[in-house]
Parts: C-alpha cells; sequence; structure tokens
C-alpha cells in the first residue's frame, strides 16, 4: 500500500533561496545541468536551466582546419618588374573596400588618399 500525503491546499512553505514564504503548491524545483535538485524556489527566484553550463557535456563538431593547406603564392606568381616590385599581382589592391593608402613608396598611386599619421616617443619625468 503506498504512502498517502496530505493535499495541502492552504500550506505554505519557504523559498530555498530567498526565504519568502510562498503557497507550497507554488515552490518549483531548481534544474541544474539538467539534474533535478531538492531546491525548491519561488517563482520570482526560479530560472530555467542555463545553457552555458551545458558547455562540454555534449561532443561538438567545429572542423575549421584544412587538410594539406596550399599557401598562398599568387602574388609572387605575377612576378616582379625591373624595380623587384610586384607588377600586377593578385593582392597588390585590397578590391572591394576603401584601404588606407601609402603603405609602401609604390602604392601611393594605386590607393590615394590624404591620411598622414605621424607619431613620437617622449619621455617623463616624476619628481
Amino acid at each position: 500500500m503506498a504512502h498517502k500525503f496530505a493535499e495541502g491546499k492552504q500550506s505554505y512553505g519557504f523559498c530555498d533561496r530567498c526565504n519568502f514564504r510562498t503557497p507550497l503548491r507554488k515552490l518549483k524545483q531548481l534544474t541544474i545541468k539538467q539534474k533535478l535538485t531538492n531546491i525548491r524556489v519561488c517563482p520570482q527566484c526560479w530560472e530555467k536551466d542555463q545553457p552555458q553550463l551545458l558547455l562540454g557535456l555534449r561532443p561538438v563538431f567545429d572542423p575549421i582546419a584544412l587538410r594539406n593547406p596550399r599557401p598562398d603564392v599568387s602574388y609572387y606568381q605575377s612576378g616582379l618588374d625591373v624595380n623587384n616590385y610586384p607588377g600586377s599581382g593578385s593582392r597588390i589592391i585590397a578590391w572591394g573596400w576603401a584601404p588606407v593608402g601609402g603603405a609602401r613608396l609604390y602604392d601611393t598611386d594605386l590607393t590615394p588618399n590624404s591620411l598622414i599619421a605621424y607619431g613620437s616617443v617622449g619621455s617623463v619625468t616624476i619628481s
């Protein structure tokens, strides 16, 4: 014969987190890492299981490496001009955006702009 419990319609319980008195039927069981705990909390303190606690419980298939990668040599395959500067290689101009030019002496006409940065290093004396 199974044990019977009282219905507890008028019963009160205390939240295990905030310790406020709450109707016993409104207290919810807390779940941590997909496991039910013996912690009963009020509806204001109850929160669903945090998904970041589940990291590492399941295997993650996220390949980012390539098998047998080949280096990009297209920059050098286009050849050098008589002054040993790259001629018209694939990376001579950064296509698709407005690059800041003047990185090298020979590409100022390819990426013209008026942005010039100046900097200096000084010293500080503390007395």
